[in-house]
């Protein structure tokens, strides 16, 4: 039999060690099913229940392997729902690469059922690399592009296949004029930049009293340098959000989380700092910077695009993170650990302080925080984490402190709501041995991540390690909107926009041969926890959790605790709740530091 085209596509997807494309059937790409059979399922189809529940898989695999990930749909409604996934690669610097099916070519232009116009859909999510295959002879050219394009640029790059070329039988570029012959692979580099630019970044570290460090997802594989950067300059290390498993909360000097979710010392730390370093991060919220003519500041990024932006850097080094610290750190003059480095450690550990008193003040049925708090102690060494958009990200940026080779991410810059689930599922075909955990709103499990537990329940049994726990905080609200309109708005609560019903998830966990359990009080949840992460299956915990929890960051703004009141005085549906959450909250930080542990009190 004939080599077809979509055979040839699954075959050099091989060759590049595709092992999983995330996907959903369709007849626009009919030609590529039964290419798959022909190849005895190989790279394997993950049949998720959405198509944009496969891109998010496909960007939870990424994520945490460090591989493209491949997701593919039909033509029309499938490439469209494929989108919002894609733009959480794009916007998170991840490789994604994406293969959709068009209608036949003799119908294109004709108004065709399903037909769109693919090439300018894609044109932004995938500008990069986007092009549609239209005879045999671009290939195998067109994939590999798309697989180094995305490798190189960290980005989203996209095939567009018609249905009948699919069909064709493939015949290779040959040794001729218009003819694009390819190669596969792509060696990686790690690129340094100029010795007098490294002297210069020197100069301004070397001159500093007060260093503050920010590290990014971009400095994931530089762990090491950091810390003997950290040491070398007496420095504080804040981390923002993609970057919350590049260095261990254990060590001391570690602030925590940056931002609008971010932590007292990591937020004071900034404010008091006389230089900065930012490393492989492309943190978007300058407010929580120093002030603008506060401090000198230097950014190390491997992406020259990225490269400036945030904040007025003196010096901007555009190289691979670990490498140009290697080339950095002989320059660097040790500074003593004084005051300033004192005074961050002193403020790291009251912060820890905090956060376990926050997590005991009694809520109604269960405080959000004693749930994710209750997590920190009991994670395995090897977990993955994801968040979802919402609330939940602020407990996980809080409260979990990563340590050795956990690993953990959400979508950080475009903070889409229901991402969780499927990462997670992601990350198991990524590390079928590791445990994984989502924590997800109510409103993100019930966009999506309901119909996700039929897609665990389907594929669980292929995993090496069967643990992987959902935990949902069920407050029946959208809390973090909620909160923004307090906030934000100075508007109450808007019922019918923010009010979710209670839906019994572990009961739906269950039915669909999964197991669960449903928590309606504290003196249940670290029992839960333990259930969950001992279970011989996929385990959903329901927690029954208090809405009027604030996730306001503890150096919210005067101006934003006064529009919060207003909102409560125009007549918010929980507002004496929520008066009562929030004066008990920041009392927390106000009390002489303890060390008592968590509890369900």
């Amino acid at each position: 039999m004939a080599t077809k085209v979509s055979d040839y596509v699954l075959q050099r997807l091989r060759e590049w060690d595709v092992d999983h494309v995330f996907a959903y059937a369709g007849d626009g790409i009919n030609g590529l099913l039964a290419a798959w059979g022909r190849a005895e399922n190989k790279p394997k189809f993950v049949q998720a229940r959405h198509e944009e529940m496969a891109a998010f898989q496909a960007v939870g695999y990424a994520k945490f392997s460090g591989k493209a990930g491949v997701c593919a749909a039909t033509s029309g409604p499938g490439a469209i729902h494929l989108l919002n996934g894609l733009y959480d690669a794009k916007l998170d610097h991840v490789p994604v690469v994406a293969i959709v099916g068009q209608t036949n070519r003799s119908a294109m232009g004709g108004s065709y059922q399903q037909e769109v116009d693919l090439l300018s859909l894609y044109k932004d999510v995938a500008s990069e690399f986007c092009e549609m295959v239209t005879v045999p002879e671009q290939l195998p050219n067109v994939i590999d592009r798309a697989m180094r394009t995305a490798y190189a640029k960290r980005t989203v790059t996209a095939v567009i296949i018609p249905a009948d070329v699919q069909e064709l039988d493939y015949s290779p570029p040959t040794h001729a004029f218009k003819m694009v012959p390819s190669s596969l692979g792509a060696s990686m580099s790690a690129p340094v930049p100029a010795e007098d630019d490294i002297a210069r970044a020197a100069e301004v570290l070397n001159a500093g009293e007060k260093v503050a460090i920010l590290v990014g997802q971009g400095a994931r594989g530089a762990r090491a340098e950091v810390e003997r950067l950290a040491e070398q300059l007496g420095a504080g290390v804040a981390k923002a959000l993609l970057g919350k498993d590049v260095l261990s909360d254990d060590l001391p000097y570690v602030t925590g989380s940056i931002g609008l979710l971010g932590t007292r010392p990591s937020y004071e730390m900034m404010q008091d700092c006389d230089t900065l370093l930012v490393i492989g991060s492309s943190f978007p919220y300058s407010q929580f910077l120093p002030e603008l003519d506060q401090a000198r500041a230097v950014q190390i990024d491997i992406d020259p695009f990225m490269i400036g932006l945030r904040y007025p850097f003196e010096v901007n080094l555009v190289g691979d993170a670990a490498a140009t610290l290697d080339a950095l750190l002989p320059r660097l003059k040790r500074k003593k650990h004084g005051s300033w480095r004192k005074k961050i450690e002193k403020d790291t550990a009251k912060w820890w302080e905090v956060m376990q008193r926050r997590a005991k003040v009694e809520a109604d049925p269960v405080n959000p925080e004693y749930v994710v708090h209750a997590l920190d102690a009991l994670l395995p060494d090897d977990v993955v984490v994801a968040a979802d958009s919402g609330s939940a990200a602020n407990w996980y940026a809080r409260h979990l402190r990563f340590r050795g080779n956990m690993r953990g991410s959400l979508s950080g810059t475009l903070a889409t709501m229901g991402p969780g689930v499927p990462y997670v599922i992601g990350a198991k075909f990524a590390h079928p041995d590791r445990p994984a955990i989502a924590i997800v709103g109510d409103g993100a499990m019930q966009m999506n991540g309901m119909a996700e537990l039929i897609t665990i329940a389907k594929y669980w049994k292929e995993w090496d390690n069967p643990h992987l726990v959902v935990a949902v905080l069920n407050n029946e609200d959208l809390n973090q909107v909620t909160w923004e309109m307090r906030a934000m708005s100075g508007a109450p609560q808007f019922l019918p926009s923010q009010s979710l019903p209670d839906v019994r998830y572990a009961d739906f966990a269950r039915s669909v041969g999964l197991d669960g359990v449903r928590v309606e009080k504290p003196d249940q949840v670290e029992d839960a926890w333990h259930r969950a992460l001992a279970c011989d299956r996929p385990f959903v915990i329901d927690f029954r959790t208090d809405p009027a929890v604030p996730p306001i960051p503890p150096h919210a703004s005067l101006d934003q605790i006064e529009a919060a009141a207003l909102s409560l005085a125009k007549g918010d549906s929980d507002r004496g709740a929520v008066l009562r959450q929030g004066l008990k909250a920041k009392v927390q930080e106000m009390l002489p530091g303890h060390h008592d542990g968590p509890s369900g009190k």
